[in-house]
This record gives structure tokens, sequence and C-alpha cells, in this order.
């Protein structure tokens, strides 16, 4: 495994790849790596033959700088793991390398309205532009992003479609703990008693399951029984509740074909989000979580 961290490296490496006429897969992070990442890995592997993963704390998407200051970092760790998961390629910028006299960034509209978009302003513009540049920088065939950050996944595919990267973007499924929770890196921060409370993320999305397979569509009547669930985790703020249409991540008043339930909550100072996509099969709801 290699580990470049200036553009320039990067570009001759993909450059020699590619005169080899090797597919290119693509698995960018931001370090602390879990079996969420690693399972992006594997899915890349399937289309690609040449793995790629950068790591690096991209500091225009926090709207918080305490968030920023303290997500975690074990760049030793992450280079173990990238190596046994078959990463040829870690592209290891610093700020300065990223970022020179930086004045264009890119945005994708209506996606990011709703949803995380609304309460962390200029979040996504970070996030876009940063895929944006990794994308030019290590021209990809195939790039995997995971279902839990489902906005983020979503826009990247309209970003990539509207701006014609040639570009397939696969989205993977959530990995989960045991207990279900969501792999997130932000789970150190949890304490054992927020960790428990945290459960009621997945539990709420387990109940609204049940609903929609004994009937209920309105998005009123699954949001309200959510909200009931997940209040008994007494969260110390929730961001939302909402049920929003696949393609444009817009909120409807009831289920139809492909749809998002997602929630977002704090337990202590960090921030959690989930989700599941609602699909509609011969007139049954399938729910993938």
């Amino acid at each position: 495994m290699e580990i470049v961290k200036d553009i320039q490296s990067a570009r001759e490496r993909i450059n020699n790849i590619k005169k080899e006429e090797k597919r290119i897969g693509f698995v960018p992070t931001m370090g602390f790596l879990h079996k969420g990442h690693l399972s992006c890995v594997e899915i890349s592997k399937k289309y690609s033959d040449y793995q790629v993963m950068s790591i690096f704390v991209n500091p225009i998407q926090f709207n918080n700088k305490n968030d920023f200051d303290t997500y975690p970092k074990d760049i030793m760790k992450d280079f173990e793991l990238a190596e046994k998961a078959g990463i040829d390629l870690i592209f290891l910028p610093d700020d300065s390398e990223m970022y020179k006299n930086h004045l264009t960034y890119v945005n994708v509209e209506t996606l990011s309205d709703h949803l995380c978009g609304a309460v962390r302003p200029g979040h996504f513009k970070g996030v876009f532009t940063v895929v944006s540049k990794l994308f030019n920088i290590l021209l990809p065939d195939v790039s995997v992003f995971g279902q839990k950050d489902i906005q983020q996944a979503v826009s990247i595919e309209k970003m990539v479609l509207d701006l014609n990267f040639p570009i397939k973007i696969i989205i993977a499924p959530t990995v989960r703990e045991d207990d279900g929770i969501a792999m997130s890196s932000r789970n150190k921060h949890l304490d054992q008693e927020q960790r428990e409370k945290a459960l009621s993320i997945i539990k709420s999305l387990r109940r609204a399951e049940e609903i929609i397979a004994q009937g209920s569509i309105k998005s009123k009547d699954i949001i309200i029984k959510m909200n009931e669930i997940l209040r008994k985790g007494n969260p110390d703020k929730i961001d939302y509740i909402s049920i929003v249409d696949y393609n444009n991540l817009y909120p409807v008043d009831r289920l139809t074909e492909k749809n998002v339930i997602a929630v977002a909550a704090f337990f202590g100072e960090t921030r959690l989000i989930d989700n599941m996509i609602i699909e509609k099969n011969n007139g049954k709801f399938k729910c993938i979580y």
C-alpha cells in the first residue's frame, strides 16, 4: 500500500494505473475507519481493479468548530485497517494542499435544502466541493458512499450526473453494531448512558417499519409514532424526523414509490443520524436500513 500526501504525486500514480487500463475504485473518508468504511471498500473491489482511499478531515464542511477540533483521529490504525482491506493507495493531503488560495465552491441546489442541509448551513457546499476536488485529482471509475449519509450520497449522485463526471456512484448499505446503532466515527464520543439512549434512533425506525407494514402511509402518522419512541431515549435535542422523496429529498405528505425516512438527534454533544429507504414493489413497501 502506498501513501501519498500531495496532489502531484497522487496524479502521477493514478496516471500510471490508468495506463495499465485498470479500473479505479475510490472510497473517500475522514479517517477513524470502522466496518462501515471497510464495507465500502469490499463493494468497490467488486467493480474495480485498483483501490484508492482518501483520508482528509475536510474543514470547510464543518459548521461547528468544536466538532472539527474534536473529530476522532487514529491515523496509524487507519493505515493498518486500509491495508488489510486491500487499499492500494491512500491519498493523505493536509488543509494547505487541498485549499491553496481557494475561492471556488460547488453546491447542489434543492437536494441540500432539507434534512441536514437545513440545520447545518454550509455543510454540503463543503462536502460537494471536496468530493469534486477528489474526483478530479484521483479520476476514479467507481466511488462508494454509505447509505447512513443518505442526503450526501443522493446529492453526489446528482452532482456527478449534472457535472458529467464519468464515475459510477454506488450507495452501500448501512453497517450496524450488534445492537443496531449505525456505525459512525462519532460514536466514540458517546458514554455508556448516551450510547444506550441513542438506540432510540434505530428503535424509532423499526417502529416506522411496523406501522407501515400495518398500512400507515401518511407521513404525519408515522412521524408521531417515531417521535414517541425517540423521545423515550431522552435525546438532548432532536434536529428532525422527516419523510422525504428519494429523488429530490423534499418532504412528502404520504409514502410514494421511493422515500427516505431520516432522523437526526443529539445525545450530549454528539449528533447522530440514521435513515431507512422505503421502496414500493408490487403494492407493498420494503424498508431498507
